[in-house]
């Protein structure tokens, strides 16, 4: 889901060199990733009134501002720096129209798309399951998408978020780590443990 990390620390070297060219290639060769996260950690309600483009830009343009303190001491890989500033814009999306009280978004008509979790979800189920779609499952795509939708929707939130960030986002156990401030080995069984869970909440065998 994110950008070659080669081409991205080329262009961190070249930023950080003067190249506003390069400044401009970095942020933008991570806009369509970082509308992926966006758009799967917006609740339903909101996005009827928050447009993850707006999220992202927002994101973006603070970004360029803290380009130079973020290249002056890199902590973590820049997408998931990148990431932890969508995920607190993210947050305040959710506090600002939450907490409404002229117009909650929790007392409208849920009118939303469905969660925007696309064709990825089905092939998780398959690696979470079987490995392998069987036709029959295949034929009943719909329905596979839905029991994974339920059955993830019934994790807790870190459990839900370690699902999110190995399979969705594609990030490894020590990036995952690293963004959750886990050691590795803590962010692996995290992991596991999720997985036992939503294993079980879709009627597959535990192993245990």
């Amino acid at each position: 889901m994110w950008p070659e990390a080669e081409k991205t620390e080329q262009l961190i070297l070249d930023a950080k060199g003067g190249d506003s060219d390069a400044r401009d290639k970095l942020l933008e060769r991570h806009r369509d990733s970082l509308r992926r996260m966006v758009e799967m950690r917006l609740d339903r309600k909101i996005r009827r009134r928050v447009d993850a483009s707006d999220v992202v830009q927002d994101v973006l343009v603070e970004a360029n501002r803290r380009l130079a303190d973020y290249m002056s001491n890199p902590a973590m890989p820049f997408h998931l720096w990148l990431r932890h500033l969508a995920h607190d814009r993210i947050i305040d999306a959710h506090r600002r129209h939450r907490g409404s009280q002229k117009r909650s978004v929790d007392l409208e008509q849920n009118i939303s798309a469905p969660v925007n979790v696309d064709q990825s979800s089905l092939n998780i189920v398959a690696q979470i399951c079987d490995q392998e779609m069987t036709p029959a499952a295949a034929a009943t795509m719909n329905e596979l998408q839905a029991r994974f939708e339920q059955a993830i929707s019934q994790l807790d939130e870190q459990d839900r978020e370690v699902v999110v960030m190995r399979h969705f986002e594609q990030l490894s156990n020590q990036e995952v780590a690293a963004a959750l401030g886990l050691s590795a080995a803590a962010a692996s069984m995290r992991y596991l443990r999720a997985l036992r869970r939503l294993r079980a909440l879709l009627g597959e065998p535990t192993g245990e």
